[in-house]
């Protein structure tokens, strides 16, 4: 007798731990935070295009001097983009002429500045 009220308790105490599979949370606030990996590593693309810099602008005749990196300079008639602190402000277009890393371009949208970045589109 004793042995089976023992095994009838076990099996009340096996069965009470048993785990229910878990609901999924609605509400935003009551999600548990996502869950860190160990050894996450941070994967760092670098940018392909080339980037010049504005060096000179003449407002008046709307035309920049370009400055790029030796052997790097754009060609002809090639529309890029202006960037201003990582914010696009307008757009040139490479017209000429070029002395050595320095190149000279129409300003066709924007009002831009000397320091800004010139990118491709």
């Amino acid at each position: 007798m004793r042995l089976l009220v023992s095994l009838l308790a076990g099996i009340a105490l096996l069965a009470g731990c048993a785990s229910h599979p878990k609901l999924p949370l609605t509400d935003a606030a009551n999600q548990p935070p996502p869950k860190k990996k160990k050894h996450e590593k941070l994967i760092v693309t670098p940018e392909a295009g080339i980037v010049g810099k504005i060096v000179r602008v003449n407002t008046n005749a709307r035309f920049v001097v370009i400055n790029y990196p030796v052997g790097s300079i754009p060609g002809m008639d090639q529309h890029l983009a202006v960037y201003h602190q990582g914010v696009k402000i307008g757009d040139v277009r490479i017209t000429g002429p070029q002395q050595d890393d320095n190149i000279v371009a129409d300003i066709v949208t924007g009002e831009v500045q000397i320091g800004d970045e010139v990118r491709a589109n």
